[in-house]
């Protein structure tokens, strides 16, 4: 490659990854041979003169005579999946779908696809799977409609044959990473396969207005398979997960041009497909007649939805040399932390202890407000106490033993007394109350119920200033 200009850098075309000179791999994304020069188009480089100004389709309009009702969301009748796409599927949206093997992706989209056929025609392409595989899941889960197309095909041009015979009003792809475009370099499935695909699918959805659902695989580390610039170039990123060794599923939008970010869908996967669960808190508790040690609740936040879930711990004496740290369903670090807090700043003694700490129900609790309720499970098993029934604890414990606030404090309330929790254990000043206030009268200053209007209608909400007066409330009355 020629010597660049002073001032000049390079550029990943895969990432957008730059360095201030050529290499042969970008830092970021790992592809050999993606690195180019930054600001000098191919066309340039190749000698060939960069096109001038030309016609234009449609000339510049003011924005305010635009007709916005042509990107109205329209439902796909799974409501759980409307929730997270912002109210549903709108007209020339390119959505990417992406998930683990066998999570659930190709019921949901025929589930979906079903649905929609009701009102408009669907054409499902499938790359992966056989049309007669496909109608077996169909009759299973109740998915077959006379305006529910499905073609097998594996070729781009074909795809697009099939999408100027049908006429769809919603196009569905599973999976971008098995359709070739002939004339493109490299394997099916690769970066550049994958970019042209996806490329030639999102310029027919704007051309027709045509709703376009595209399944991606995922890497081992959860990650989007094929290159970066796929997710940049499609409008909606959708995560679908869940564990394999249990029931529930959740619909995340990493990316969404449409709606919000912060919403989650969940599905219930059994026999005959997925059912949406608009209130999943009850699938995260045990259900026991009495309280036993080593089990505390609380509240976490999946997007805008709080969830109710349970937090369970078992702490013994250790025969290794190493004692043990299981974890399951809960982030191991902060596991870990909230155990040399509690070594720290308490009486209790955990290292030569073994630990094992789970969740209810599969779910997943990474949201530091889940530090209070472990520690307070943790100084239950050790103690041999059980938390009272109808008790939740939310909040952050930092390293000095204090709890921090977190938000939707409110949300979270609300979530739990309609669960018919009457306790709360919760961070300083979580009634919205200013830090400047002066407490109210006979108010303590380790301990207090909230005064805050939001808060009125629960029972019993305390705050707590560290993890040793949260213990004391949740276990001491």
């Amino acid at each position: 490659m020629a010597k660049s200009s002073a001032g000049s850098a390079y550029r990943c075309a895969e990432c957008g990854w730059q360095a201030p000179k050529w290499v042969g791999r970008c830092g970021e994304c790992q592809a050999w041979g993606t690195i180019e020069e930054a600001g000098v188009s191919r066309l340039v480089r190749a000698g060939v003169r960069a096109p001038g100004p030309g016609p234009v389709s449609t000339p510049a309009i003011p924005i305010g005579a635009v007709d916005a009702r042509a990107a109205s969301a329209r439902p796909t009748g799974l409501d759980e999946l409307d929730r997270v796409l912002g109210g549903g599927l709108v007209p020339g949206a390119v959505v990417l779908l992406a998930g683990e093997p066998g999570v659930g992706k190709s019921t949901l989209l025929l589930e979906a696809a079903a649905l929609v056929a009701d009102s408009g025609r669907v054409l499902y392409v499938t790359g992966e799977e056989s049309a007669a595989q496909v109608r077996l899941r169909a009759d299973r889960i109740g998915a077959v409609s006379d305006n529910l197309l499905l073609a097998a095909e594996t070729d781009l041009a074909a795809v697009l044959g099939h999408v100027d015979a049908v006429r769809p009003d919603l196009l569905i792809i599973d999976s971008v990473q098995t359709i070739t475009a002939h004339g493109v370099d490299g394997a099916p499935g690769g970066v550049t396969q994958v970019r042209e695909v996806a490329a030639a699918l999102m310029r027919a959805a704007k051309e027709r207005s045509l709703a376009t659902i595209l399944v991606g695989h995922v890497t081992k580390d959860g990650s989007i398979a094929g290159p970066r610039t796929l997710e940049h170039m499609v409008d909606v990123v959708l995560h679908f997960e869940g564990d394999r060794h249990s029931q529930l599923r959740m619909v995340r939008a990493v990316k969404n041009r449409y709606g919000p970010t912060d919403e989650v869908g969940c599905f219930d996967l059994g026999e005959y497909g997925l059912i949406g669960l608009p209130d999943p808190s009850g699938l995260f508790l045990s259900q026991r007649s009495e309280p036993v040690p080593g089990t505390c609740v609380t509240v976490t936040l999946e997007g805008r939805r709080p969830l109710v879930a349970e937090v369970q711990t078992l702490v013994g004496p250790s025969v290794l040399d190493m004692p043990r740290r299981v974890t399951s369903g809960l982030d191991g670090a902060r596991v870990g932390m909230v155990l040399a807090v509690l070594q720290r700043h308490t009486e209790f003694r955990l290292g030569r202890q073994d630990v094992y700490a789970a969740t209810v129900g599969g779910v997943r609790l990474t949201e530091p407000s889940v530090d209070l309720a472990m520690a307070v499970a943790l100084a239950s098993s050790v103690s041999n106490l059980s938390v009272p029934a109808g008790v939740i604890a939310i909040g952050e414990v930092g390293l000095a033993g204090e709890v921090r606030r977190v938000s939707g404090v409110a949300r979270r309330l609300a979530e739990a007394e309609r669960m018919g929790f009457r306790r709360a254990i919760v961070p300083p000043r979580s009634g919205g109350l200013p830090s400047s206030a002066p407490p109210p009268e006979g108010r303590k200053s380790h301990l207090a119920v909230v005064p805050s209007d939001d808060l009125k209608g629960l029972m019993d909400v305390r705050e707590v200033e560290d993890v040793r007066h949260a213990i004391t409330a949740a276990l001491g009355d």
